[in-house]
C-alpha cells in the first residue's frame, strides 16, 4: 500500500535526521497507534527503528491526552474526571477547615479547572454525556 510505504519513509527520514543531529530515539518508549477504519483490516508489518520493533498499542498517553486507535475520547475523559475528583476531595477538606473563599477559588482554578480544561479543544467536540 502506498500510504504505508510513505509512512515508513517518513519514519526512516526521522531516524536519519535524529542520527545526523546526534539525537537518540528511545525505541523502548516509542509506541505506534494504528488508526484504521477500513472493514478489511490487515495487520501491518512491524515498524523497525534501529533494529528494534516498535510496540503497537491500542491507546497511549501523549502530552497528557489519552489517544485510542478508535479516536474516541472516553478513556481521556474518564482519566480527566478521575484526576479532578481526587483534587475535589482536598477542596472539600479545605472548605470544612473554613478557609477564606479567595483561597478556595484559587485552589480550584489552579488545581481542578486546569485539569478539566487541559486540551479541551481537542476532545470536547466528541464528548458524550455518557462519558461524564
Amino acid at each position: 500500500d502506498d500510504n504505508e510505504l510513505a509512512y515508513r519513509e517518513e519514519v526512516k527520514q526521522l531516524v536519519d535526521w535524529c542520527n545526523t543531529n546526534n539525537l537518540i530515539l528511545n525505541v523502548e518508549k516509542t509506541k505506534e497507534v494504528i488508526v484504521d477504519f477500513r472493514k478489511n483490516r490487515h495487520s501491518p508489518t512491524p515498524l523497525h527503528i534501529n533494529d528494534s520493533d516498535v510496540e503497537v498499542v491500542s491507546s497511549t498517553k501523549f502530552l497528557g491526552v489519552q489517544i485510542t486507535n478508535s479516536l474516541t475520547w472516553s478513556n481521556n475523559i474518564s482519566s480527566t474526571v478521575k484526576r479532578a475528583q481526587q483534587r475535589l476531595h482536598f477542596l472539600r477538606r479545605m472548605r470544612r477547615a473554613h478557609l477564606p473563599h479567595p483561597v478556595l477559588t484559587t485552589f480550584y482554578r489552579d488545581t481542578i479547572e486546569t485539569i478539566l480544561t487541559s486540551c479541551i479543544s481537542v476532545w470536547f467536540g466528541d464528548c458524550k454525556a455518557s462519558d461524564w
